[in-house]
């Protein structure tokens, strides 16, 4: 018989001593134990799946430093000798998310063309249909892309000229942007919540976000009108392409290059060694502006989520 539970302060290293053996995205025991030193990780955050007294599965759940509650699983990992993994993995999902108040959020990370390979198109499917099984049903298919200095520091276009505004100002505009947006969360959320509290999800979410306020740019044409915004920001892991957007009058003028180019050079100004970025899969516009600027796909994120 399986039981789920969480484990003790004094049960790390039955977490630790985990072999990853498959070709999806992982968690080090390194990263694991210096997260946990930052308070991201959590025993009361981490589950085991037991066969007896041996572990036969594991769940890394991640929370920013000062949250009450995880927000996302970070890794999901079953030994093959069970049998049905995904059905041990969809319990130790439930197990968790049974003591979390808000959504979560797992994200499969693997490389891409994943689809065509077996062995990883194996390791993603009995993960994915746990996740599934467990209720994160909500699924968007994202690309991860990466720019570093050896692509070069875009140039001004001179086209738009950047200013910094009050909340107020951005608010109106992510209001705008939302409209017509490509992005399967944005779109979702306009439909279950309207046009007002998606502006305002989106810009507590980039207060919140450890990037600095003072980074954030509205961009005008040279004749005054509003044409878009551009937010760096960061993660804590690295500095990142946080949100940009046009406003719908002002789009298919090439502006999103601009936007683009000016949150990499506030990136590059300020020493970044790397600037991370994710779109989704079918939002083909901006997954080919970001190769133009020069940022490279790194990987895949199979995001699935409760809410």
């Amino acid at each position: 018989m399986t039981s789920y539970r969480a484990i003790l302060p004094t049960e790390l290293d039955r977490v630790t001593a985990w072999v990853v053996s498959e070709p999806v995205g992982s968690i080090s025991a390194e990263r694991y134990l210096a997260e946990l030193a930052e308070n991201m990780y959590r025993p009361e955050w981490t589950w085991i799946a037991e066969a007896g007294d041996r572990v036969v599965g594991r769940a890394l759940w991640w929370g920013p430093k000062g949250s009450a509650e995880p927000v996302a699983l970070d890794c999901l990992d079953v030994d093959p000798g069970v049998g049905d993994r995904a059905a041990v993995a969809a319990e130790l999902i439930k197990a968790a998310v049974a003591g979390i108040a808000g959504p979560v959020q797992y994200a499969i990370k693997t490389n891409g063309g994943w689809r065509d390979d077996p062995v990883v198109s194996a390791a993603v499917g009995w993960r994915r249909a746990a996740a599934h099984a467990a209720g994160l049903t909500r699924e968007v298919e994202r690309l991860q892309f990466e720019w570093t200095p050896d692509a070069g520091v875009p140039s001004a276009a001179g086209r738009l000229r950047f200013a910094q505004a009050s909340d107020e100002e951005f608010l109106k505009v992510f209001r705008r942007i939302a409209e017509g947006s490509l992005d399967a969360q944005t779109r979702a959320n306009l439909a279950a919540k309207g046009p007002e509290a998606t502006a305002r999800e989106e810009l507590d979410f980039y207060l919140r976000a450890p990037g600095e306020r003072d980074w954030w740019r509205l961009a005008c044409t040279e004749e005054g009108e509003v044409a878009g915004l551009a937010i760096p920001s960061a993660t804590p892991y690295s500095v990142n392409v946080g949100y940009l957007g046009v406003v719908p009058e002002q789009r298919g003028r090439g502006y999103v290059d601009e936007l683009l180019a000016e949150i990499t050079r506030l990136h590059a100004a300020g020493g970044a060694s790397r600037i991370t970025a994710t779109t989704d899969m079918g939002n083909t516009p901006m997954a080919a502006a970001f190769r133009r600027a020069g940022y490279r796909n790194t990987e895949i994120r199979i995001n699935l989520s409760n809410g």
